[in-house]
């Protein structure tokens, strides 16, 4: 348990990183900021690959296309949505709405467990803990557009917008640890880093054609972005690099050590950490303080999150009764 929440802790730690891409190159597109990060990691891949080719040998047919599908929904379209969603609505509102991610897996995962002859969580020991998160993230979402309206030059439009897109990509990652956990847990056997190594390979290309026709596009439309690494060629490449390997492969690595190691819906619940990683890059990047009402909605958020997990461990009052009468 503590060997997993410390894989938990430093995943976290490393997915903060991918907060940092959208507000160190805000003049990039969303598009190439997520295919660009995920070329890095393929590329990355790649020697990995080829040191622990005996394992992937392994993976059968349907073992590739399951990494795949993580790859293209729980990489590249949940880093479009992500990327986007920073880029229009800042950092700190996308990132309260990610760190809603712990109760919102938690919840599914239980849902999926009920449907398999566990117990879900109830709804009246979990609203609590509802209302403690949404608490938090209506302070954050307070203090941002008390901002927004301070200046003339803001558009609350793209501000809501952004909000919506932080949506989407929660609901990209709801579904991708589940369904990495149930490749997990079908497969003990199998090596966590040669199944991360596996994801990245399958990303390389998605993310090459991905990156082949954004430039495309921008060709066709009479765009003129500097090709095919914008204005800042060096920051660019340096920053996909870095996120592809420390948030991307590494972050992976040390997720699905922690995925073996730990029950979904609890594992699900430590994401927390790369929310207050996130915020923490954020305000650095700011060169400022966050607001008293912004940690405050902090505060809020890992109360709601420590609530929830008080909620799972506590068996309900049917799970006593299947208990003593079988």
């Amino acid at each position: 348990m503590l060997t997993g929440t410390l894989f938990a802790l430093a995943a976290g730690l490393m997915w903060g990183l991918v907060f940092v891409g959208p507000l160190m190159l805000p003049e990039y597109p969303a598009t190439l900021q997520s295919f660009g990060r995920y070329l890095a990691f393929g590329l990355i891949a790649l020697p990995l690959g080829w040191l622990d080719r005996a394992r992937l040998s392994q993976l059968t047919r349907a073992d590739w296309i399951e990494a795949l599908k993580l790859a293209a929904v729980g990489n590249v379209v949940y880093y479009l949505f992500l990327a986007s969603a920073i880029q229009r609505a800042g950092g700190p509102l996308p990132t309260m709405i990610i760190g809603t991610l712990p109760v919102v897996i938690a919840v599914s995962a239980n849902l999926r467990g009920s449907a398999a002859g566990g117990a879900p969580i109830a709804w009246a020991r979990l609203l609590p803990s509802l209302l403690l998160i949404g608490a938090g993230i209506g302070l954050v979402n307070h203090v941002e557009i008390t901002q927004l309206r301070a200046d003339p030059q803001a558009d609350l439009a793209r501000y809501a917008w952004g909000a919506a897109l932080a949506l989407g990509a929660v609901v990209c990652w709801t579904w991708y640890p589940l369904r990495n956990a149930d490749w997990l847990r079908a497969h003990p056997h199998r090596s966590p880093r040669s199944w991360a190594t596996a994801q990245g390979l399958a990303t390389l290309p998605l993310a090459a054609v991905g990156y082949a026709g954004t430039w495309a596009w921008m060709v066709v439309q009479g765009n003129a972005f500097a090709m095919p690494f914008g204005p800042r060629p060096g920051d660019f490449i340096g920053l996909m690099f870095a996120i592809g390997l420390f948030a991307s492969w590494l972050g992976t690595l040390c997720w699905n050590e922690a995925s073996q190691r730990l029950p979904t819906a609890l594992a699900g619940q430590l994401i927390v950490f790369e929310t207050l990683s996130a915020l923490a890059y954020a305000f650095v990047l700011r060169r400022s303080w966050p607001h008293a009402e912004t940690l405050a909605g902090v505060a809020l958020l890992i109360a709601g999150v420590s609530w929830a997990l008080r909620s799972k461990a506590a068996p309900a009052p049917s799970e006593l009764t299947s208990e003593l009468h079988p």
